[in-house]
């Protein structure tokens, strides 16, 4: 399985698009290196998790062929993790398919925001070739050969945002953002289900800082405690690898910083375009 890491950045981008704090400053400074776009994971070329604005310069940028996309999993109807907008384009004389249907899952929020976003501009030769399937937590799915578990995030007051657990096989990736503290149903059924990753990957919007942690997001601290309960309950073992993402600029998360972070934590720091096989 190979998951590569398109955008590591939080819903306004680093450096943050209307910002003129410090740490974006310096962060233009330093350039592109530094910089991450919103969030977006795809597995295999084929199997992506959200679809931020940015997909068309992840696309440009690594080389991904989105003409090849088949499964689309959709944490959420926030507008940096679904840019529904887009799949307007996927037909008629904006594009020849290489793959004739690309398939999407999201909640209930998801389906209208795709709705309402393609209304006025979808065109009937575009409709047939894109489709929606409403989702909801504690399921279990089997897109395209992989093994789904959909899992609450504890992230929204407006709808129910998703977690991911993707298997193929007999490798696993567990997707934790956007999410505050897990609820603990989660620990037991990826259990039920003989869910064991080997990458697991944290929301860590705030890295290591404290202030101004909510419930809607984690900081290194959050990810060490699920980290634990991963491995408490046999998810998890000492051959689990551990990335954090989703980092937002109040954090002031540079390289320098996210190294030391590494070297503390055991953990990866993703970048754009970070890729990791298993």
């Amino acid at each position: 399985m190979k998951i590569q890491f398109l955008g590591t950045g939080a819903a306004e981008g680093i450096p943050a698009m209307f910002c003129n704090c410090e740490s974006c400053r310096n962060i233009r400074k330093l350039g592109e290196k530094q910089f991450r776009t919103r969030s977006q994971v795809i597995i295999d070329d084929i199997f992506s998790i959200d679809f931020p604005p940015e997909a068309f310069y992840h696309s440009i940028k690594f080389g991904v062929l989105l003409s090849k996309l088949k499964y689309l999993l959709v944490t959420h109807s926030h507008m940096d993790h679904f840019y529904a907008h887009d799949f307007i384009l996927r037909g008629y004389k904006y594009a020849e398919l290489a793959e004739p249907m690309l398939e999407i899952y999201g909640n209930s929020e998801v389906g209208k925001v795709f709705s309402e976003c393609t209304a006025r501009e979808m065109k009937p030769e575009v409709a047939p070739h894109v489709s929606f399937t409403e989702v909801s937590p504690y399921s279990i799915l089997n897109v395209g050969g992989y093994k789904v578990l959909t899992l609450p995030a504890t992230h929204s007051k407006t709808e129910q945002a998703l977690l991911f657990y993707i298997e193929k096989d007999g490798k696993g990736y567990l997707h934790l953002y956007d999410t505050g503290i897990i609820e603990e149903g989660i620990y037991s059924f990826l259990s039920k289900n003989n869910a064991h990753p080997d990458v697991v990957c944290f929301d860590c919007t705030f890295t290591d800082k404290t202030y101004g942690v909510s419930v809607r997001h984690m900081n290194i601290n959050d990810n060490m405690l699920i980290k634990r309960k991963l491995e408490e309950n046999g998810i998890a073992s000492d051959k689990t690898k551990y990335i954090i993402s989703h980092f937002s600029h109040n954090s002031n998360p540079t390289l320098e910083r996210l190294e030391q972070i590494e070297e503390k934590y055991n953990v990866t720091a993703a970048y754009d375009g970070y890729i990791i096989d298993i």
